[in-house]
């Protein structure tokens, strides 16, 4: 008999008064399922109020899901492994190439293979692992590479841009299609939420329009020019804004404005002022009203800023011109490809300062100089050992060195 009026299982609290027969109470040792009280089912574990050292009754290895990054684990009475996806190795498929990071200076490594890694260039850096020193003048912005990371460069915050604020800016396309669909140049702003009503500063290309956009918190002001002339090589914006009136001037256009709705006048921003990109690519964090799809293609340079009508334009950046960081940003017309030969038809790609050899079928290495093996990770197809089964390379084919439990061709029975 329990006096709190609760229903304890396996064993009572230390604290619980307890009334019993004879002899010292012992917790319970075992499972308890299908549990009822008065043909009513009680989920012993979902309507619990409360417990200790309880945990799930002969549950199958693979019921913890212990593979890592997407590998689907496989077991019977006796064993269990992970079939790990691409780019993955190891028991757990917790290995990538990326573990014993080859990139230098702070480059970002993403695993181009499960041996093979690619060096995403910090701002200022360039080569196949970011070691080579680049001097950048006219920042040229790739979009978005191929392993879905945006080029930019971001700066510290402007300062008292609440009340009134001037940019002047200069840009080159590296296109004429898709660098005009959906991409952005600046933005500062409340990044973080995804909310309707944050504040924020933005201004981006889309359908070869120039777009200015900004929300002082009371709605979206925003500014669209008439279709860029592709003729001209290099493009001039000039924009601003004063309480709530705003105004876009673009190359030998006439100036557009437009005034904010609501009552609030001033712009309240905490991020850093990110240029032709974001530091990671989710719109859907930005601010409704701020989102472009897709980052910068081509160049943007001189860019210029003032935060009163009596003060004089200068760079962006703590010191001035100075970017706090920066990914895959080279120097305008500069091509790292330059300076890189890939080996045995591998083709050199480049993602502004970022730069990889894309190689042909059997070969791999930075330098695509290595032969691949039929029993390799990144080999296509891939071997066909199963459970853990080593493959061993054969001068015609290969053969599956069986773990102890398993047998067959390919490993494949118990």
């Amino acid at each position: 008999q329990i006096t709190f009026g609760s229903i304890f299982l396996g064993n009572v609290p230390v604290h619980a008064e307890v009334h019993r027969c004879a002899g010292q109470i012992h917790g319970y040792k075992g499972c308890v399922r299908d549990f009822q009280i008065n043909n009513k089912e009680l989920f012993i574990i979902d309507e619990a109020l409360g417990g200790r050292n309880v945990e799930n009754c002969n549950v199958p290895i693979c019921d913890y899901n212990p593979c890592r990054n997407g590998g689907t684990c496989t077991s019977d009475a006796e064993n269990w492994f992970c079939e790990c996806p691409k780019l993955y190795s190891g028991k757990l498929c917790q290995f990538l190439s990326c573990d014993e990071n080859p990139c230098g200076n702070g480059a970002t490594c993403f695993p181009k293979s499960k041996q093979d890694a690619v060096c995403l260039c910090p701002y200022g850096r360039s080569g196949i692992l970011c070691k080579d020193a680049i001097n950048i003048t006219q920042p040229s912005f790739s979009g978005t590479d191929g392993f879905g990371y945006t080029s930019f460069l971001a700066y510290s915050a402007i300062p008292n841009i609440t009340l009134y604020y001037e940019f002047h800016l200069k840009f080159q396309l590296a296109n004429h299609h898709s660098a005009l669909q959906d991409n952005l140049i600046f933005f500062t702003g409340q990044k973080g939420k995804g909310l309707n009503g944050d504040d924020f500063l933005v201004l981006g290309l889309r359908n070869g329009r120039v777009v200015y956009s900004y929300n002082l918190g009371s709605g979206t002001a925003s500014v669209i020019s008439k279709p860029l002339d592709l003729t001209l090589s290099i493009h001039v914006i000039h924009l601003g804004r004063s309480l709530q009136k705003g105004w876009l001037k673009v190359d030998d256009q006439k100036n557009k404005s437009v005034t904010s709705p609501g009552r609030l006048v001033g712009l309240n921003v905490f991020s850093q002022f990110y240029v032709g990109g974001y530091r990671e690519y989710t719109p859907e964090l930005l601010p409704k009203g701020s989102r472009f799809k897709n980052s910068f293609q081509g160049c943007i340079f001189d860019v210029q800023v003032r935060m009163d009508k009596n003060q004089e334009f200068k760079s962006p950046g703590t010191p001035e011109g100075h970017p706090n960081a920066g990914r895959s940003v080279g120097q305008c017309k500069d091509s790292p490809c330059s300076l890189i030969k890939c080996r045995n038809g591998g083709k050199c790609i480049e993602s502004g300062s970022t730069v990889y050899c894309d190689c042909l079928g059997g070969w791999k290495g930075a330098f695509c100089t290595e032969t691949m093996s039929i029993c390799d990770p990144e080999h296509d197809p891939p071997h066909l050992c199963k459970q853990g089964g080593t493959c061993v390379p054969l001068p015609n084919g290969y053969t599956c060195h069986c773990p102890l439990g398993t047998t067959g061709t390919y490993c494949e029975q118990g």
